[in-house]
């Protein structure tokens, strides 16, 4: 029986989940599977984009663990691909590979004043709060009023990570460092603005919700935002989601204005076009909309302001190109048919997949990067004409070679170490965990012997 050897790079819920489903699918030839991670740690999108204020969210862990405890794949942590290893090389170790290294920048957005000091991007400040080991350990929190640009889960999560008093943050596995920055803030107010209206929002019913939850935070909503057109009507009578949304935001409506000691407003109609300020933010300008009577909005030329000093864009994430790999710069991702990379003239690059948000974007949730990956896997099975035929595929070389170039990789065993040490450091504190951020302690915990 023929042995496949396949590369991974990325060990985020995408690459956990398409070694899973070969794992457990392939009969017909043995299968020996290698992930690499830049970061010392696994998981990627649910340890370092998932606010951590989410349990349930972050309960997938649980699930991606018995994949990596399985015992079937190795983990290589602290491992960058184009510069630790390169694609020469698992041309040299396997018979394929596939790259599911997700989307963390943010995408832009071309207004005037959005480079201004003051103005961030949203995926920096999640890297951040979720102590994502190669951002700054401190964030800049001087604002009272502040922006935040968009309508989707991620907005939300800025939002609240902005509104949400630290001390309550506590119980959850917030880093040290980022609890001390948010203990400090003068935040009174949190702005969130989005293009379109209340039945055109793109975030879930279990986000908003939890904005209401807030202790000490008044939800201020505009009774002009919800004068709905039939289009909005209808996919509030048709769509469950749109309906409990719609629901939700009418409850916190009825709410009488109360004393908090930090309000959270949301804004909907209002499309950004200028962030104001001379050397840094000063105020968002930006233009009231109204529907289109199709699901979309048009502009109505009338211009107002709100003063905030601060302003995070959320207005979707964007891939990174990887070295030698074909990258589409226009969507962000490398181009593929299901999967399947293909080159600059449409042209099937053997041996080379993609699963996940580089290979469709940033969209859907968490879950969805499963079936994503059945179709990616489905074409790697059946691509075995055209795999890769490794000089050196025993399962020795790769190791030899990362030490022979002075890489100090993590491992299964030192993601152990670490996750026990920092739930050690938890439970000293009367916390569920409180994570390790600078990288060369991640590795020193992670390979102490």
């Amino acid at each position: 029986m023929s042995t496949l050897r396949l590369a991974i790079v990325g060990a985020g819920p995408a690459g956990i989940y398409a070694a899973d489903i070969l794992l457990k699918a392939e009969k017909q030839f043995d299968v020996s599977i290698d992930l690499f991670e830049q970061l010392p740690a696994p998981y990627g999108l649910v340890r370092y984009g998932v606010a951590p204020d989410h349990p349930r969210i972050k309960g997938i862990i649980t699930a991606l663990r018995e994949v990596l405890d399985s015992g079937k794949i190795r983990l290589f942590g602290n491992v960058l691909f184009g510069r630790d290893i390169t694609l020469e090389d698992l041309k040299r170790h396997y018979n394929a590979v596939i790259f599911s290294t997700g989307a963390i920048r943010d995408s832009a957005l071309d207004i005037p004043g959005i480079d201004l000091p003051g103005s961030y991007g949203a995926a920096d400040f999640v890297s951040w709060f979720d102590g994502h080991p190669d951002v700054a350990h401190t964030w800049p929190l001087q604002a009272r009023e502040v922006a935040v640009l968009g309508n989707g889960n991620v907005a939300l999560d800025v939002a609240r990570m902005l509104a949400k008093h630290a001390d309550d943050l506590l119980p959850t596995e917030i880093p040290d460092n980022v609890y001390q920055g948010l203990k400090q803030s003068p935040v009174t107010d949190v702005h969130v603005f989005g293009r379109r209206g209340p039945a055109q929002v793109k975030f879930t019913p279990l986000e908003l919700r939890e904005l209401g939850e807030l202790d000490d935070v008044d939800m201020i909503l505009h009774d002009e935002d919800f004068e709905y057109d039939e289009a909005s009507k209808l996919a509030i009578e048709t769509n469950k989601q749109v309906m409990v949304i719609n629901r939700v935001l009418n409850q916190w409506r009825t709410r009488e204005p109360g004393t908090a000691s930090r309000r959270l407003h949301l804004h909907f109609y209002a499309n950004p076009i200028e962030v104001v300020g001379t050397e840094t933010v000063e105020a968002l300008r930006f233009e009231r909309t109204r529907p289109d009577g199709e699901g979309g909005v048009v502009g109505t030329g009338e211009i107002r302001e709100i003063a905030v000093q601060a302003l995070y864009r959320a207005v979707g994430y964007f891939g990174s190109p990887l070295t030698d790999i074909p990258f589409d710069a226009h969507r962000g991702v490398i181009p593929n048919r299901e999967g399947q990379v293909i080159d600059d003239n449409d042209e099937l690059v053997h041996g080379i997949y993609a699963t996940g948000w580089i290979k469709r974007g940033p969209v859907g949730l968490i879950g969805h990067t499963k079936s994503d990956a059945m179709e990616t896997i489905k074409h790697v099975v059946n691509d075995q004409a055209n795999w890769w035929s490794p000089a050196e595929p025993a399962e020795a070389a790769i190791t030899a070679l990362l030490a022979a170039r002075g890489v100090e990789y993590t491992n299964l065993d030192g993601w152990h170490h670490l996750d026990e040490h920092e739930l050690a450091l938890g439970a000293a504190e009367g916390r569920t965990r409180i994570k390790v951020v600078p990288r060369d302690e991640m590795v020193r915990v992670s390979n102490a012997r």
